[in-house]
């Protein structure tokens, strides 16, 4: 049972579950799924459930036969990567890896100098499926959040609710990742990670974030992409963590 799917609310053993149009979708007309098939579905209590599919055209339910015991799948250190929105479908690779990686939840960013200009409703609902997608792909029990696109003032006004935040800088003082995170991270379990755009943050925006709490940290002595940033940073701080 390799196939995951979530479902909405929290249920038991016994109980008959729809799925969403779009996983339903996929498991009628691409899985080519039919009635007595098998799958893993995980409700919103992040419990996993082997289950029986019935599948009448488009219309797919499926009955929880019994709880899986699994060992934990999410992180204990919660990442949220606040993203600058890069142009293109950069923004999508960076939600779909670093849910892969473990991330706890997204938010997009417009900053002084963000490219990305299409920041619209209906493209930060693409996001939220991209992620749900991702999660259901890697063994996730749960879907990270996707929040509405922030603007700086609004950003900076969260930082009070995370224990660390950290923002990649290319004018930080060097510094080891290793030594940061070594002395800084072992204590904290809720870490705001902040990307900048492709032309960088403005030198007003770090000043600020510093002033809101944020501490500045080094890439070493290559400049990495902003999609490349996101994932090496998270990377990092999970390995420190022992959660990679």
């Amino acid at each position: 049972m390799r196939d995951r799917f979530f479902v909405e609310g929290v249920h038991a053993v016994g109980d008959r579950v729809a799925f969403a149009p779009d996983d339903a979708r996929k498991l009628a007309t691409v899985l080519r799924k039919r009635s007595g098939d098998r799958v893993q579905v995980v409700d919103s209590g992040g419990v996993a459930y082997a289950a029986t599919l019935a599948v009448d055209g488009r219309d797919v339910r499926a009955q929880l036969d019994e709880r899986l015991e699994r060992g934990a799948a999410e992180a204990a250190l919660r990442v949220t990567v606040a993203q600058a929105v890069p142009k293109g479908q950069k923004m999508e690779l960076v939600v779909e890896k670093a849910t892969e990686l473990g991330a706890h939840a997204f938010v997009p960013v417009r900053s002084a100098r963000v490219v990305g200009h299409d920041t619209s409703p209906a493209k930060v609902e693409r996001w939220r499926r991209v992620a749900r997608s991702a999660a259901q792909q890697s063994g996730r029990t749960q879907i990270p959040g996707v929040a509405d696109v922030h603007d700086w003032d609004a950003l900076l006004a969260t930082f009070a609710a995370y224990d660390r935040v950290y923002l990649p800088w290319e004018l930080a003082a060097p510094a080891p990742l290793r030594e940061v995170f070594e002395h800084d991270l072992p204590d904290a379990g809720n870490v705001l990670l902040v990307i900048g755009p492709e032309d960088g943050f403005a030198e007003d925006e770090v000043m600020r974030a510093r002033e809101a709490g944020a501490r500045p940290i080094s890439l070493g002595r290559r400049i990495l992409r902003t999609e490349t940033a996101a994932l090496v940073v998270l990377s990092a701080l999970l390995y420190a963590r022992g959660e990679l």
